[in-house]
């Protein structure tokens, strides 16, 4: 989705801490908007505490919310330098791009966008769709090597899952549990889903070499010992082998992670870039209706405008 604050933020990866290079337990607030009329917004990353969490750069947990009076529609949206990582777990969202993808996404499948040097889309509910929408956006900044590369889209089906003692393992992102995601991917990253119904207590491994963060999407979690509710990020650092967790009830979580990235990036609007002249060319393009991003077939409303330049 876009970043809809009305009064856009520059978040520069050089002015928080730098990756934890030993395990901590940071809480970290997410920040609250509201799309349209009645869906929250909870913002996990950035934040002036915690720019990223490897190549994560970006994390929005989505309602729940009733979509059926208030369907989502989020107006044809440029980005560049980034992957936009799209994870429902109930309703459906409706992609579409100036590649011409049209792909609606159910629970269960991930959407992934690789905007590279430029791409436009839209997100919308579905015309006849559930009623109710929950879910989790992410971003990924592109390494240098790779964030000009051609746009791309790329719907999965399946992701593989395992059980382990009472929870539900999803692997969405890189490799974890013995089992690797299919989405296509540029830096060492990993995200899991872990859902369960009941009781349920797990030691979930880890690479000593990644920094992780978990965020609670339902329910309520005890992660080695210290409890964690929906709007918060636990920030782990680096360091651990294993993370002893339990459920008590029902409860879905988020874990991502990733080696430390080792570029400096600026993040404004929806542009992941290395420096404020390429986010104002950019935006510039957008403005312009420059070929670079397109435009959405079959998208009805107007595209959206960018906020003003924070810097001018």
């Amino acid at each position: 989705m876009s970043n809809i604050e009305p009064q856009c933020r520059l978040s520069d990866s050089r002015d928080c801490p730098a990756a934890a290079d030993a395990p901590v337990s940071e809480i970290i607030a997410a920040r609250e908007a509201v799309l349209g009329k009645d869906m929250v917004i909870r913002r996990a990353l950035p934040s002036r505490h915690r720019r990223m969490i490897g190549a994560w750069c970006f994390l929005d947990h989505a309602g729940p919310a009733d979509v059926s009076a208030n369907p989502v529609d989020v107006g044809s949206h440029p980005h560049i330098g980034l992957q936009t990582f799209t994870w429902p777990v109930s309703g459906q969202l409706l992609h579409k791009d100036s590649l011409g993808s049209n792909q609606v996404i159910d629970p269960g499948q991930v959407n992934l966008m690789t905007a590279g040097r430029g791409i436009t889309h839209s997100e919308e509910s579905p015309e006849g769709g559930p009623a109710c929408f929950e879910g989790a956006q992410l971003w990924i900044a592109l390494p240098d090597a790779h964030r000009h590369i051609e746009p791309a889209f790329e719907n999965y089906p399946k992701q593989p899952q395992i059980d382990r003692d009472g929870f539900r393992i999803t692997v969405l992102a890189g490799e974890a549990f013995g089992e690797r995601a299919p989405a296509r991917i540029y830096s060492p990253l990993v995200s899991v889903d872990f859902t369960t119904d009941g009781d349920a207590a797990t030691d979930l491994p880890l690479r000593a070499d990644f920094e992780y963060g978990l965020l609670v999407l339902q329910g309520e979690l005890t992660v080695a010992g210290q409890s964690l509710v929906p709007g918060q990020l636990l920030y782990l650092g680096r360091g651990r082998e294993s993370l002893p967790v339990r459920a008590d009830g029902a409860v879905r979580v988020l874990l991502i992670g990733g080696e430390p990235f080792g570029e400096e990036i600026l993040l404004w609007w929806n542009y992941v870039a290395r420096t404020k002249a390429e986010i104002a060319e950019a935006d510039a393009d957008w403005k312009r209706h420059d070929p670079r991003f397109g435009a959405v077939p079959g998208y009805a409303g107007e595209p959206l405008n960018s906020p003003a330049l924070p810097w001018r």
